[in-house]
């Protein structure tokens, strides 16, 4: 009985994390940072003060937590999206299926953009966090390029470590222009023509692709 009550205690409490969350995403994104306050977060959540400070002590420990669910996102989508491809752009697809889903909700650009600003500032935890997360991205997508040479499908005499950080700072520098021209520009198609600009280079066919088409299953 008493394990039952934890766990419930315990779903409760995470249920409430979550719910922080999502009020202090949609704050920080239409009133700003600077402007939202804690107390303002909390009425909105219902709870006190107290309660709030009782998961997150500050409100840089509120953006930090919405930086790392926002990492955490984009990987399940980058992991589940994309099944595996004989064509050897299963990659660069799972790196698109994340452009669509930032696309998907704006919020998480926006979001994006603020942690970004923050993060510029050495001396912010916020530094830390990115400049950390931001070497697994990259070394995660180097493996899965990896994996793909491995199978015979990419060429095996290129940096795919620095290709993984290009693919990262053109998606990422899409979000800033989305952002700072207002929601004009579509960084879906720009992410999938600068990709399929890119595969060519990449495979050892050299065939073009068209990634807004199915990919060759694995057999």
């Amino acid at each position: 009985m008493v394990s039952t009550g934890r766990r419930g205690s315990y779903a409760v409490g995470r249920d409430r994390r979550e719910r922080i969350l999502d009020a202090a995403s949609a704050r920080f994104t239409h009133e700003g940072y600077s402007q939202t306050s804690m107390a303002e977060i909390a009425r909105e959540v219902g709870i006190t003060g107290p309660g709030l400070a009782h998961h997150f002590p500050t409100k840089q420990h509120l953006l930090l937590a919405l930086a790392e669910r926002r990492f955490d996102l984009a990987n399940e989508r980058a992991h589940a999206a994309a099944p595996e491809a004989a064509d050897g752009t299963a990659t660069l697809r799972r790196a698109l299926a994340v452009a669509e889903l930032f696309a998907a909700q704006p919020d998480l650009m926006q979001l994006f953009v603020l942690v970004t600003a923050e993060a510029a500032d050495p001396q912010s935890a916020a530094h830390a966090l990115y400049a950390a997360r931001y070497e697994r991205v990259i070394d995660d997508l180097a493996a899965q390029f990896a994996d793909e040479v491995e199978a015979g499908l990419l060429r095996d005499d290129l940096d795919y470590r620095e290709i993984a950080r290009e693919c990262i700072a053109v998606a990422d520098g899409l979000q800033l222009q989305w952002v700072l021209s207002g929601g004009a520009i579509d960084t879906v198609a720009l992410a999938r023509a600068h990709f399929e600009r890119l595969a060519p280079h990449l495979l050892r066919s050299g065939a073009s692709v068209d990634l807004s088409a199915p990919a060759l299953p694995a057999a």
